[in-house]
């Protein structure tokens, strides 16, 4: 980040301005809410939550954007090696599967690039990989083909909801009563 970072900032001393393709594209985010018909299960709702505070300091730290987590447990960090590796990571050390993708934006995300983003081969290397839920960031995480990345989530049976902050998770997420 602190490379790219330079590099924006020496374009921007000569006049340019960069700005984020979420700035030009902003239907590109994911809106708030179930994205797909599977609501997560009541242990993939603590697994987000627990996920979401996990991956915000990670981010904080410039670790990376995701982790994956089962049972409370971390099976898996995002690296410079990204989100795919993670995933693939994740299928190797959790072979039995039912494990949740949590991707958030870090807490100085700098939206001109590398903004969090998932699409239908995320939603398939998680199926592969044995994930059973992915949770976003709302406004702050690109859906790729949204409808086809949501169709394929509802095929392969992934939950994927997209949430705005961990504050008000009971609200966004629906209730386990009704989990799928």
């Amino acid at each position: 980040d602190h490379l790219l970072g330079a590099v924006i900032d020496t374009y921007e001393s000569h006049t340019m301005k960069i700005c984020s393709a979420t700035e030009l594209a902003p239907e590109l985010l994911a809106k708030t809410g179930q994205l797909t018909r599977r609501k997560p299960s009541s242990v993939a709702q603590s697994d987000i939550a627990a996920g979401w505070q996990i991956a915000k300091t990670m981010g904080g730290l410039d670790i990376g954007q995701a982790i994956t987590i089962k049972d409370g447990t971390i099976i898996a960090v995002e690296a410079i090696e990204g989100t795919d590796a993670c995933i693939a990571r994740t299928g190797e050390l959790c072979r039995r599967g039912g494990w949740t993708l949590v991707k958030v934006s870090k807490p100085e995300q700098d939206m001109r690039f590398d903004v969090p983003t998932i699409g239908p081969q995320t939603v398939q290397r998680v199926h592969a990989a044995g994930g059973a839920a992915i949770a976003i960031e709302a406004n702050k995480t690109i859906l790729l083909d949204s409808d086809e990345t949501i169709a394929l989530a509802d095929r392969l049976g992934i939950a994927l909801v997209a949430m705005a902050s961990a504050n008000t998770m009971k609200d966004q997420l629906p209730s386990s009563r009704k989990a799928a």
